[in-house]
């Protein structure tokens, strides 16, 4: 099947993914009663309950589902949240708290018991057990599920039930982070036995009413949800518009509330038009431009180190991010992590260096090709850039534009030169293990380094937090020295909203209220 470039207008796609929104939706409901709750930062009103949020994101594909072992993108991760509960859950700081666990206990950080929180039930009535638990965790490892976190999943060496309301995971080895990894959408929590994800029988905020993969997602106020007195709105409906202007049209037209991610660019734009806010967030969330190491040009050493300095950084943060934005040193921490190693050297735009390099690896002449799709913020723009670098050498850089609609599916990491769009994770654990682990399915440029996955395997049994630290800086300088993914920034989280939407704050976990935002969100009276 061929795949073509959409050329319809932005305000052409915009009238059609909103119509596809309302096709079927009610209109926000009248009758509010006040309630105690969250609010947005600096504002002290009391959160009224009803109405209808409308949100949209740049993720829409025929993909999507329900399915919590296939989230990969913001929509997915905010799907999940809706619908179900995990056992843990990050607060507005980024610390771990519990959620359906009511208490963790181990000794050696192997073996770990944990209790449930009692009169929990799902969506269709049924009381949440240990067993509900075991078969949620256990199917990520098993290979026809093809979780996404299988990766982690793998680090459980059993799962068993104890009881009705208590579960025992025992650990291939000890992990001090196994609560902050259970935080993660992937492992929700779903009834036992599901096979058919289409309903999104949870134990979240909202129960499904409607789901159309590539198409809208709603869903209703849940009334016995576990947490007392939220959510607020009678009903969340989720869409994906993935141009971003038609994203951005929809917010100020009034058709959608709530939008996710908003361009550093257009920033300005929504502070000049009134009546709407910006949310924003220091994040890890980074593009970056991946380069196979078992493809051509991409493996050679001296063409990975001169498209590394042919990346102007400062350019990137100041200039395509509008300061949105920590300058990155092609690894994944950023400078403002607990864990960052201080003392790289930063590397800067460079073309005699690049040419030196391309000299030195004879690699005069040659030609690659940059696949990029339009909707990985700075990514076009990035790779634009690089491409008119390129010709202060003997470099020869093409780009090469496809649909956002099935690129994770059909180009991402499947060609030399790709782009890819990280979001955060809880720990660098959990992320070295998904993108930077010899056998990970996610990992990026295909490097394998025996030293690395040693020091990722220690570093998850080491307790002294100095030592940890260590470990962590040894990791990113392998990555920095002989890794073939370059991180040029760290881009903030950007979102934005109706000035009605209220209940809302930055989080660094993720998009949209670290993906959590229907939980808390309210609607301000018209």
């Amino acid at each position: 099947m061929t795949t073509t470039l959409d050329t319809d207008s932005p305000d052409l796609d915009r009238r059609r993914a909103v119509k596809a929104l309302l096709a079927a939706g009610a209109a926000a409901t009248a009758g509010w009663s006040a309630l105690a709750g969250a609010a947005t930062a600096g504002n002290t009103a009391t959160p009224r309950k009803g109405g209808t949020l409308r949100v949209a994101t740049a993720n829409q594909s025929q993909s999507d589902s329900l399915d919590p072992a296939k989230a990969s993108h913001t929509a997915d991760y905010s799907r999940m949240f809706i619908f179900y509960s995990g056992l843990t859950e990050f607060d507005s700081n980024f610390k771990v708290q519990n959620a359906l666990a009511d208490a963790f206990d181990t000794s050696d950080h192997k073996r770990w018991i944990i209790k449930l929180k009692p009169n929990v039930h799902f969506h269709d009535g049924k009381p949440l057990t240990s067993d509900d638990v075991v078969f949620s965790l256990s199917r990520h490892k098993e290979p026809a599920t093809a979780s996404k976190a299988k990766s982690i999943a793998d680090a459980f060496d059993s799962v068993k039930a104890n009881g009705t309301q208590q579960v025992e995971i025992v650990l291939n080895a000890p992990n001090v982070d196994l609560p902050a990894l259970l935080a993660v959408p992937h492992f929700v929590i779903v009834a036992a036995g599901t096979k058919d994800f289409s309903k999104g029988n949870g134990t979240g905020p909202f129960v499904c009413k409607e789901f159309m993969p590539g198409g809208r997602c709603v869903g209703t106020r849940n009334p016995n949800f576990w947490k007392p007195g939220l959510p607020y709105l009678d009903e969340v409906q989720l869409v994906g518009i993935v141009d971003d202007a038609a994203r951005l049209n929809a917010l100020l037209a009034g058709d959608i509330q709530l939008v996710s991610p908003v361009p550093a660019r257009d920033v300005d734009r929504l502070k000049r038009a009134g009546g709407f806010g910006v949310l924003e967030s220091q994040s890890g969330l980074y593009t970056d431009l991946i380069l196979r190491q078992d493809a051509t040009p991409t493996s050679n050493p001296e063409f990975v180190q001169a498209i590394k300095s042919l990346h102007d950084r400062e350019r990137i943060q100041k200039t395509m991010l509008r300061g949105y934005a920590t300058i990155g040193n092609d690894h994944p921490v950023p400078a403002w992590h607990p864990y960052y190693l201080a003392g790289l050297p930063q590397r800067t735009y460079d073309p005699d260096r690049a040419k030196s390099l391309i000299k030195k690896g004879k690699l005069s002449g040659t030609a690659a090709e940059m696949v990029v799709p339009p909707s990985i913020e700075s990514a076009l723009d990035s790779a634009l850039m690089l491409q008119q670098a390129a010709m202060q050498t003997d470099l020869k850089l093409d780009v090469r534009r496809v649909p956002a609609d099935g690129y994770w599916s059909t180009h991402w990491m499947k060609h030399p030169m790709t782009y890819g769009s990280i979001l955060p994770r809880p720990t660098l654990d959990l992320l070295y293990t998904q993108f930077f682990k010899s056998d990970s399915v996610w990992n990026e440029s295909g490097w394998k380094n025996p030293q690395f996955d040693q020091l990722l395997l220690q570093a998850r049994e080491e307790k002294d937090e100095t030592r940890r630290k260590q470990i962590y800086g040894d990791m990113q300088t392998i990555v920095y020295e002989k890794g073939s993914i370059i991180i040029p920034a760290f881009i903030n989280f950007i979102d934005a909203h109706s000035s009605r939407v209220k209940g809302l704050a930055g989080s660094p976990s993720g998009r949209l209220m670290g993906y959590r935002f229907a939980e808390f969100a309210w609607l301000d009276a018209a």
